[in-house]
């Protein structure tokens, strides 16, 4: 019971996502720095308000952050297929430019 929960947790921590997900998350990132950025100044300025402006750029941020950096399930919909670990029983050789690797 306790090694199934200590699995889950793990698996909850451990982050992997997929090349696509890599893609879209600095995507993601990038679009909603900008965007909480640009709201961040053009709310200050409207207000004269510096503080105000920080405290959005601030909250912009951190709604970034927990967009971004758990592993969320769609940052990894399309994991990619990895050869089989190659053993001295396994039978699979591969060619590279005419030479056998494995």
């Amino acid at each position: 019971m306790a090694d199934q929960l200590l699995d889950q947790v793990r698996d909850a921590f451990e982050g992997q996502i997929d090349f696509e997900g890599q893609r879209l998350a600095e995507m993601l990132t990038t679009v909603m720095l900008g965007a909480a950025g640009i709201f961040a100044f053009l709310i200050g300025f409207m207000a004269q308000d510096i503080k105000l402006a920080l405290y959005i750029g601030l909250a912009g941020t951190a709604l970034t952050f927990v967009a971004i950096v758990p592993p969320w399930p769609f940052f990894n919909k399309n994991p990619e297929g990895w050869l089989p670990p190659h053993t001295a029983t396994s039978g699979i050789s591969i060619d590279v430019d005419g030479q056998k690797v494995g």
